[in-house]
């Protein structure tokens, strides 16, 4: 029997297992988390509200001190969630492994590669080690968000979106009492709603592609949004929030510094020209306990990238109409091959699971796949990011929060050394190069110094290769043999 290894439980992990599973192929899901859904259907933990989504069925409400509970108020398509869940863990024909850390594949020219894993708390002692060999790998280990940088976007209440959105679905926790929402893209809307489903004032949201840019990437062609239709219903329902809320929404705009001493106690907001350059006297101060940023998301292309698998220049998995990639065995589906939504990644999954178990590609799910990769083209086309962000950023911001290397250091290194040479850059400053290992700051530090040079970097997307993937203490290495799910791994 065909094994496939799944190495991520989001949405497109999911929709992968089950699609190998209706092959035939004997499936191991891996999740670094300690339950299935990934960071779209994060939820209360299990015993803390009605994650099953059955409502109340013990009688002593399921609130464990939480209000708003009812998980269907928080996720769309939880009942969706909730039935492919229980399809995976009660399929004796699929182990799903939570708390799943792979730190590590190792490429091999005849095969797909070994794939790496500690199982157990990401911090704790003691951990599993395991190392699969499987038939057919599928990556589906979605993306990291992204936040430029400004003055001040290191002080105890700037948040990312997603953090403060994690915070509000998984632990019904407000990040703050008056909350500035900015940035760019449509994600910027649930987390809006999430803020004042948990409490928060929202002083606004304020979004930096402007009039021109949104109706370029939206506007144009829109027949040919109409097969993905469905996401207007839940654009309709943000927008009736923000109405009932009297939040304004602000274009062509964004934060371009933070103030305060112990914590965030204002913003400044400035009006962006059409590359996001600033425009003078256009700066308003905004008082906010917290403020929370996203410019999007950037593939999670490590394990891709040790694999060997080919990255295309927007930093996403180059994959053909199979979701196959440059090596033989190895897939991709998701955030991994291109932000591009849940429905899209639900629809790779499908595809990439039927061809790792030797199936052929559903036609319902290349529809799907062929309406959603439209939406994600828009995406990239109406809230992309601009060069002109870089002049936002003064010489005594700090881009790089690990190292405490801030842009004024970039771009004179860059200067005095006159190298294009990410690397040797790198090295010389140090960004990039703590405990995140580039993952907060890498496309930002790359950004700032490709603007230091008319020609650029020799070596773009150096930041993204992370041969250890996740942090592994010398000591687990040292300590644990190797270990397989098959009894002829040499």
């Amino acid at each position: 029997m065909t094994e496939v290894l799944v190495v991520g439980g989001g949405p497109a992990g999911m929709a992968a297992a089950l699609a190998a599973r209706r092959h035939g192929a004997r499936v191991v899901l891996l999740e670094a988390g300690d339950d299935v859904g990934g960071q779209y259907w994060r939820h209360l933990p299990d015993g803390r509200g009605d994650t099953d989504g059955r409502g109340d069925t013990d009688g002593r409400g399921d609130t464990d001190g939480r209000a708003d509970t009812d998980e269907r108020l928080w996720q769309h398509g939880w009942d969706r969630f909730v039935a492919m869940r229980a399809a995976l863990l009660g399929d004796a024909g699929c182990e799903v492994v939570t708390g799943a850390h792979v730190w590590s594949v190792d490429r091999r020219d005849d095969a797909p590669p070994l794939v790496h894993v500690l199982v157990g708390e990401p911090d704790g002692q003691g951990r599993e080690p395991r190392t699969y060999d499987p038939a057919a790998l599928v990556l589906a280990t979605g993306a990291y968000e992204r936040t430029l940088p400004f003055p001040g976007w290191d002080l105890p209440g700037v948040y990312t979106a997603g953090a403060a959105q994690a915070l509000a679905k998984g632990e019904r926790v407000a990040v703050g009492r008056r909350v500035l929402v900015a940035g760019a893209g449509p994600f910027l809307l649930p987390v809006v709603a999430g803020l004042l489903r948990v409490g928060a004032e929202v002083a606004g949201v304020v979004e930096a592609a402007g009039p021109a840019q949104l109706a370029g990437g939206w506007a144009a062609r829109p027949w040919r949004l109409f097969p993905a239709r469905r996401k207007a219903a839940e654009l309709a329902g943000y927008a009736r929030q923000l109405a009932a809320h009297r939040i304004p929404y602000r274009t062509g705009a964004a934060v371009v510094a933070a103030h305060g001493t112990e914590r965030v106690a204002a913003v400044t907001v400035a009006r962006l020209t059409r590359d996001w350059t600033p425009v003078p006297g256009t700066a308003r101060r905004i008082e906010v306990d917290a403020v929370c940023v996203s410019h999007g998301f950037v593939p999670r292309t490590e394990l891709a990238t040790a694999a060997g698998c080919a990255v295309g220049a927007d930093g996403a998995v180059t994959v053909d109409e199979r979701q196959r990639t440059s090596v033989p065995g190895v897939l991709t589906a998701g955030e991994l091959t291109g932000i591009g939504g849940v429905d899209l990644a639900l629809a790779e999954g499908a595809i990439a699971g039927s061809v790792a178990a030797g199936g052929a590609s559903a036609p319902g799910a290349v529809r799907e796949r062929a309406a959603f990769r439209e939406v994600a083209a828009r995406l990239a086309a109406a809230h992309g990011i601009r060069p002109g962000w870089r002049s936002w950023v003064d010489d005594d911001t700090v881009v790089c929060r690990c190292e405490d290397v801030t842009a004024g250091t970039l771009r004179r290194t860059a200067e005095l050394t006159g190298s294009r040479g990410l690397r040797s850059l790198k090295l010389t400053t140090r960004a990039g190069l703590g405990l995140c290992q580039g993952r907060t700051c890498g496309r930002a530090v790359e950004d700032l110094l490709t603007g230091a040079h008319g020609p650029g970097l020799l070596d773009p997307g150096r930041t993204a290769h992370r041969p250890i993937a996740t942090p592994v203490r010398l000591g687990e290495l040292a300590a644990s043999p190797r270990t397989s799910n098959r009894e002829d791994l040499p």
